[in-house]
This record gives C-alpha cells, structure tokens and sequence, in this order.
C-alpha cells in the first residue's frame, strides 16, 4: 500500500490531474472473460477495508458496494466492478500505519480483521471467507468472491510469536514483514536498514509462519531481507504487491538478483499497478516535484497549500502518466527473469491515489490481460499469472505446515541482543 500523504507521488499526481482515458479492445477483452469464468483472477492486494475506515466510519453498509461507484466515490472497488474485472480471489489487506506504536498496531489490525468479515457479512451472496486453497475453489464453483485476510506489517505482532498465533486463528494467511519502516527485526526498502535484513528473532517469525501456513510476504522489504527470507523458509514466498526494480528503479520492487531465485523458492511475485513503481518517468517526477514541495512549501501544509504554492510548477511540469503498457512491461519482465510460474497479480486497489492509464478500478484486469495476449501470451499462460500461480504456492505453503503439525509452537522472544535501541 502506498499512504496519500502530502509528500508522496501518489498525492502529488492527484493534485496535478487525472489521468487520461484509454482505449481498449472489446473482443480481445470479451476472450479472457471467457478465460476469466473458469480461472478467475486472484488479486493479492486490495485497500478497500482502509479505505471504508478512513471515509465511510469504517462500516460497510455506508456505501453501497453493490452500484458501480467510479463516479460517486473515489473507491476502485465495488461488487460490479469485481465481477466486470473477473475478479473471483481477493486479498483483502488489512493495513495499518506503520508510525502506530506495535500494541495500538495490533489493536487496530484486529479491527481491520473484523471489517473484512463484515464486508463479507454484509454480501453473502457475494463474498465468503476463505483460509485456504481449496476453500479459494469451492467458493468460486459456488459463482462467490474467495475473501482472504493479508496482514501488512509486520510490527502488528508486538514482537510476540503468540500474538501471531491469534492473527492466524482470526484468519490472516499472510503478513508482509514490514511496511515503509524497518521493525524490530527486518529491515523495510523504504527506511534506513538496522539489521541488514532479518535478525534472529525475525528468522524466529519465519519459521513460526511456515510452522502455521501463514505466507511470507517480502513486498515492502529491503533486498536483503528478502534473501534472508527466502534463506530460512521452508515455504515458498510470496510479493503481494511489488513489479520489477530492472524496469522502474523503485526501491519497493523487486531486483533481478531476486527474481532470478524465483524458481529454486517456487514463490510468485504479484505486479502491481502503483504509478511510480511501473513507470520511471512517474517515479522520477514523483520524486522532483516532492523536492519543489519541500523548497516551497512551509510546513506543515495541507493539500489546498500545496496545490496552490505548486499550481506554476504543475503547469510547466506536466506530470507522465503511466499506463496498461508500463504494466505489462513488468509482467513481462517478472516472466522473463523469474518464469511463466513466478507471476501474479496485486492491483493495491483504495491504496493509492492514482492509477495508471485505462486503469480506473478492479475492472481493469481484462483490458492487462487482453494486451498480453496480443504480445502472445496462450491461454495457458493467462490463466497461471491470473490464479493458477498463488493457489500452487498457497498449496505448498498447507503442505510445509501439514509437514510440522507435530512441531510445538515457537516460545522464541526478541532478546536483548537483538532488540532496537
């Protein structure tokens, strides 16, 4: 998830303007629909439950999920929209900031846990609760919406192995290991490293999370986190939202030095759709007109300020919109290096505050997925990166914990040698 606070590209591309509209082929889209009926898209990260706390009281009956709301709302998300998108598995993440103290953190990720079950409370006929793989395909035979629980940072835990035992009895199945702020104990890509990647205690939590079947999520993380990750699973890993570092040099995604270890781990790296993380020259602009804010604008400043201290800036620097091409251009790149087999998807769908060309919503999965079939992409290879993939590895994550189910759960402790200053 990228926060729209007043510093970042994403909220910086909102005050500079939308995005124009783009074309698409209707009969390209109208065949991976078809595709779509039997392989529904499983999409690894959406905002929506932070999205409804932080505009509708954190309730979902103050919006009806059941109208397409593009136009009434600024939510990417909706029940026509999902079903338009072919959208048959949802990662719903549960977000929390990563500046809240880890028990404030827990707290509130509980809560967050609590949303998705009343998202899915509210929509019966629509969504279902799912933990594992097979609960993913029972419930799409059923015509129904596969609702799982991701955890996003891993400071929720209050560094307690116990704790993580509750997430995972609440129904979470993965929890990426950190947000935009080093832990306790990983190292986060978007902050000063500490550890240089994983302490004991964060190999402590990797193991217990293989012991559980809860998935190791390395969106988020520094690189060298990642390899310590991949080190110490016994299970595959998983990216739930993150593209290629070789394409856009965005900190958030994933090097090729990774990717290339994709096929010995047998994880899947799900491309998102963030502006700046698949487009360079969004990324670049993103990162100027951050500076030009800082230089002009005392602080602290609101979004009114800001457009207004900037409004002669955004004028003779128009902002690179990226588009469904810079998408593909990062799947493609994630197959290239890592394999046909190592490729999903992770919209960060209500996480951000702007979204590439003809990418307006959850909808939009069958106008990617038509342009990579007109690179040449069979239908065999749509229906891996849409579904296929993730439910594999969330298969060999069940059997790596069925293989420790006589295994004690883990009394491990952040010790004084390993704790933060």
């Amino acid at each position: 998830m990228i926060r729209t606070t007043l510093l970042t590209a994403a909220a910086l591309a909102v005050l500079a303007g939308p995005a124009p509209a783009q074309s698409t082929d209707a009969a390209a889209e109208a065949r991976v629909q078809r595709i779509l009926r039997t392989t529904p898209v499983i999409d690894g990260h959406n905002d929506l439950p932070w999205a409804l706390r932080e505009g509708f009281g954190n309730d979902p009956h103050a919006v009806d999920l059941t109208v397409n709301l593009d136009a009434s709302t600024v939510l990417h998300t909706d029940i026509p929209r999902l079903r338009a998108g072919g959208v048959g598995g949802q990662f719903w993440s549960v977000y929390v900031p990563a500046s809240l103290s880890p028990p404030d953190a827990a707290v509130a990720t509980f809560e967050q846990i609590d949303t998705v079950k009343r998202i899915v409370a509210a929509h019966p006929d629509v969504f279902e609760l799912a933990t594992t793989a097979a609960d993913i395909e029972r419930i799409q035979r059923r015509g129904k919406i596969a609702s799982l629980i991701g955890m996003e940072g891993g400071y929720s835990i209050d560094d307690s192995l116990g704790l993580l035992r509750e997430f995972h009895a609440s129904g979470a199945r993965y929890i990426t290991l950190t947000h935009s702020r080093t832990t306790s104990w990983a190292d986060s890509a978007t902050d000063a490293p500490k550890w240089g990647g994983l302490n004991p205690f964060g190999e402590d939590v990797v193991r217990e999370m293989n012991r559980l079947g809860m998935m190791v999520d390395l969106s988020h993380v520094s690189e060298e986190t990642m390899l310590d990750a991949m080190r110490v699973s016994d299970a595959p890993v998983i990216f739930s939202h993150s593209s290629a570092r070789a394409v856009t040099g965005h900190a958030r995604n994933v090097p090729d030095t990774v990717l290339r270890l994709m096929p010995e781990d047998g994880g899947v790296v799900m491309v998102t759709f963030v502006p700046s993380f698949v487009s360079e020259a969004a990324r670049l602009w993103g990162l100027e007109a951050t500076a030009e804010v800082e230089a002009l604008v005392p602080r602290p400043a609101d979004n009114a300020a800001i457009e207004l201290a900037m409004k002669d800036w955004f004028d003779t620097h128009p902002q690179p919109h990226a588009t469904i091409a810079d998408v593909v251009a990062h799947i493609q790149h994630v197959r290239d290096v890592a394999g046909i087999d190592h490729v999903g998807l992770g919209g960060d769908f209500d996480g951000v505050g702007a979204l590439p060309e003809g990418i307006t919503g959850v909808d939009a999965y069958p106008r990617i997925l038509a342009a990579l079939m007109a690179n040449g992409w069979s239908e065999a290879d749509i229906r891996k990166l849409a579904g296929e993939n993730i439910l594999r590895v969330m298969r060999a994550v069940e059997t790596v914990a069925a293989s420790k189910a006589g295994a004690r759960p883990s009394l491990a402790r952040l010790t004084a040698e390993t704790a933060p200053e």
